[in-house]
């Protein structure tokens, strides 16, 4: 009975050893690996979000310069694309769960890097001023007074520029952009800060809250792919490859203004000729 109980208790320990040994080696597992392994590249994408990623609520199809970064992604790599959805916030916590391979359209902030690393450049995303109607077109410099009111969303690229450029102004910060943009409608602020690809889809809708101007100097906000933290830096440099040659062939600019004017209704011709991408 002895040597019955000591077996038991051996193959119970026995296999909780090998139980971990599985896991730890799942854990450790690289993006690449997974990928070539499953053949199937996981994205994050985010609802609502045009011209990023919008999804067809009759196809179920997601649409957007995220999915199409993605497809051209995952063919190159030789997989299909597997959609997770999630938010701009909960996007960090989803790569480092490992429940997505990688984030399109992600500001690399000082802040994410400590946790999540990046792509190289997807492309540079412009800042701008969207003005009540009438108020004069102005440089940075000449927006950075008390009298200056400007409307932001809190913790946004546009608050870091804000804070930045425009010190002596009366900055307000507010929950979303949403809420930013009805206090520039409602006469609350002068300016909203925002970056051309959301300013652009705004005033298509809405040319009634006022004017874009891109103040001087130029400003822009690098717009990266969110991937995974890991020391296997495979999939990182396949990732900056892949888009080396997306690049190099004019594809990120036409891809971006393909959406721009399918799914916000901006063609090609709004985008003034300092805008490149």
């Amino acid at each position: 009975m002895t040597t019955k109980r000591f077996f038991l208790r051996a193959l119970v320990a026995l296999t909780s050893v090998c139980a971990v040994g599985l896991a730890s080696a799942q854990e450790a597992e690289s993006a690449m690996a997974r990928v070539q392994r499953t053949k199937v590249l996981r994205v994050g994408a985010v609802a609502g979000a045009i011209p990023y990623f919008n999804k067809d609520l009759a196809s179920g199809k997601w649409e957007g310069f995220g999915p199409d970064f993605s497809e051209s992604l995952a063919q190159k790599l030789g997989a299909k694309v597997e959609y997770v959805e999630t938010t701009w916030g909960n996007a960090v916590l989803d790569l480092q769960a490992n429940k997505i391979d990688a984030m399109f359209g992600m500001a690399p902030t000082p802040a994410r890097k400590e946790v999540v690393n990046f792509s190289e450049t997807l492309f540079d995303n412009t800042y701008t001023a969207v003005c009540k109607k009438g108020y004069p077109q102005k440089t940075w410099e000449q927006l950075n007074t008390p009298e200056t009111k400007i409307v932001v969303d809190v913790g946004s690229s546009h608050d870091q520029l804000a804070t930045k450029v425009l010190p002596k102004a009366e900055v307000t910060r507010l929950e979303n952009s949403g809420a930013a943009t009805m206090a520039l409608q409602a006469g609350r602020s002068d300016c909203q800060i925002l970056v051309i690809l959301l300013a652009q889809p705004l005033l298509a809708k809405r040319a009634s809250i006022g004017t874009m101007y891109i103040p001087q100097p130029v400003y822009t906000a690098p717009v990266s792919i969110g991937l995974r933290k890991e020391s296997d830096p495979a999939f990182q440099k396949a990732t900056n490859a892949w888009l080396a040659d997306v690049r190099t062939k004019g594809e990120v600019r036409s891809i971006i203004l393909k959406n721009m004017e399918k799914l916000a209704g901006v063609p090609a011709s709004a985008f003034p000729p300092e805008i490149k991408f």
